[in-house]
């Protein structure tokens, strides 16, 4: 019985995310990507579909990405950058602030919003960052438990072990929704040549990001 139950929990955590208000559609270069938005970080969902609808991400690049780690976009000084430019510092001025839920972790697909070394963790208004991890061993999570001084949930521990992430990065950075559908195109714009500052050779652009809102158990 137990085992049932505890299957049960971890499918109950597994497709939680999936009854979400907010769908994201993003176009890239390599393909698109779909994600939802969480509706527990009702700040950073607010601001993201904010800035999707305006279009702000439209034109930008992944302008950081580094594989086995993450991909990151939305500097609006990455629109039409001239190559070999230093991108990452741009910003809308505004702060969100920090949004931790334990529950929400960085497994491989989390999409989390970027920030500067502000003692608070409030988020950059529109950089954010996708997860695409490598796998852990036991050992290792263990070593950062005791590091941290800081226990991890145990279904956590497991998708960090069997599907991967990035654990180090939790509770620092705000995760606000996880991508659902279009993983191997992160893969592939993780994996683009890069230089020195870690921004690719060739850009890689977001076309498009689209938010749709679920209505009646559909997204319209």
């Amino acid at each position: 019985m137990k085992k049932i139950l505890l299957m049960g929990a971890l499918l109950t955590m597994a497709y939680s995310g999936f009854s979400q208000k907010y769908k994201v559609i993003m176009k890239t270069d390599q393909g698109t990507i779909e994600a939802i938005l969480y509706d527990k970080t009702p700040l950073h969902q607010k601001n993201f579909v904010k800035l999707a609808n305006k279009k702000f991400y439209n034109g930008l690049l992944f302008h950081r990405v580094i594989q086995d780690f993450m991909i990151q976009g939305g500097d609006p000084d990455s629109r039409n950058a001239k190559p070999g430019a230093v991108l990452g510092g741009g910003d809308t001025g505004e702060k969100i602030p920090a949004e931790f839920r334990y529950e929400y972790y960085h497994k491989r697909g989390a999409l989390a919003a970027a920030r500067d070394g502000n003692p608070e963790k409030a988020s950059s208004g529109c950089q954010f960052y996708i997860v695409q991890g490598r796998k852990y061993t036991a050992e290792q999570l263990k070593g950062m438990e005791q590091q941290n001084e800081k226990s991890m949930a145990e279904a956590h521990k497991r998708v960090y072990e069997t599907e991967g992430g990035t654990p180090f990065l939790d509770g620092q950075y705000t995760v606000f929704g996880e991508v659902t559908k279009g993983m191997e195109v992160v893969d592939k714009i993780a994996a683009a040549k890069k230089d020195a500052r870690d921004r690719p050779t060739e850009d890689q652009h977001i076309i498009s990001v689209k938010v749709k809102k679920k209505f009646l158990g559909r997204f319209w």
